[in-house]
């Protein structure tokens, strides 16, 4: 398969993340640091081997501070979920080419207590309503709807295949086991979307450790080789739901991200899936080709994402659904304790080899994860 000049040239070496929920006697710089303190302590190292920084939602400067982290190589990236792949993806690179050796990657949210709103900006369409990700995510659905004969109740399916995945995390905010009757019978918050298609908001704070697999030798725990990654922009439709729901970029990201990894889609044995609202799920599956386009919505039914059930375990921690909502952050920390095989058994992917990161947004992006290079 295609040689690919940064497969396997980092890896993940430490994860760690704080309680979800809410915490208004700190603050999102102190909730990423308490996090990035677990991922040190997960990999075994310390601060002062850290020679590299990325920052996700957080001060770059006041973190620096409250850390003592004073790097020669330092990023401060947008509050978008978007960056959960960049930020790895920038890693990656910014490893393979020497400019960092160990880096510590650091997401803090403290949206709940700070009463965050999401919607309501100023924007073109503001004169009309139409300024919250959740209404252009429902017109996005509408369509597929009118387009493809898709349903409300095809997002039911996974809605409850994260919530049963979350009934088995101690940390998920949301443990309460739900049905298809309850996600169809709970309020519209935009039509056609309901309450239970929608992400989460809550305090948290999340960090990966990144180093080369030489000085992986050497850490605590075995490493999760970053195998392979790729990304397509696609922003002109952006102050528009987008009509093509990123099908043609998701598209040419599938067309990479298997051959950089040198493997195939049968060799992933599960996905971690930027769930900000269930239709985004679907977008992805049929993206990147785990069915056709128009299919999400049958391919999803009777269990196909849920452990124990399908082909395609999902969102094993419950994803922003019901875990929390991290922006992809927590996503891959729960991948890297797959691959560890660190879940309690009932949450666990047998044999889990091979992990797949897929986001479906304007920057269209996958990452492949694995336990052994």
């Amino acid at each position: 398969m295609l040689d690919w000049n940064y497969r396997d040239k980092a890896c993940i070496v430490g994860v760690g993340s704080t309680d979800y929920g809410v915490f208004p006697e700190t603050d999102a710089v102190g909730l990423g640091v308490a996090a990035l303190k677990a991922a040190v302590d997960d990999a075994g190292i310390s601060f002062d081997d850290i020679d590299g920084v990325i920052l996700n939602r957080l001060p770059y400067d006041r973190f620096a501070e409250v850390s003592n982290l004073n790097t020669p190589y330092l990023q401060s990236t947008p509050a978008h979920g978007r960056f959960s792949a960049i930020a790895l993806m920038m890693a990656a690179e910014a490893i393979a080419s020497g400019a960092a050796t160990t880096i510590a990657l650091v997401y803090g949210n403290d949206g709940r207590s700070a009463a965050m709103k999401y919607g309501g900006d100023p924007n073109f369409w503001a004169p009309w309503g139409f300024t919250s990700p959740g209404a252009s995510h429902a017109m996005m659905f509408r369509r597929h709807m009118a387009q493809f004969g898709t349903t409300s109740q095809d997002l039911a399916h996974i809605a409850v295949a994260f919530r049963d995945h979350a009934t088995k995390n101690p940390a998920a905010v949301m443990k309460k086991p739900i049905t298809v009757e309850d996600h169809q019978n709970s309020r519209f918050i935009c039509d056609p979307l309901h309450l239970l298609d929608y992400c989460l908001i809550n305090d948290g704070g999340v960090a990966w450790i990144m180093t080369t697999p030489e000085r992986a030798k050497d850490m605590r725990k075995k490493p999760v080789y970053v195998s392979g990654f790729a990304r397509q922009d696609d922003f002109s439709q952006n102050s528009l739901p987008p009509d093509d729901y990123w099908y043609p970029a998701l598209q040419k990201v599938e067309a990479q991200v298997y051959a950089r990894a040198g493997i195939s889609r049968d060799d992933i044995d599960g996905l971690m899936i930027y769930d900000n609202f269930s239709p985004t799920v679907l977008f992805a599956l049929e993206g990147m080709g785990f069915c056709k386009q128009g299919e999400g919505g049958q391919f999803v039914r009777d269990g196909m994402l849920q452990l124990g059930k399908g082909r395609w375990p999902t969102n094993t921690s419950g994803g922003h659904l019901s875990e929390s909502y991290m922006q992809g952050w927590a996503l891959i920390v729960e991948g890297v304790r797959q691959l560890r095989g660190e879940v309690p058994a009932d949450r666990q992917i047998k044999d889990a080899k091979a992990l797949q990161f897929i986001l479906a947004t304007a920057v269209a992006s996958s990452i492949i994860i694995r336990n052994d290079a």
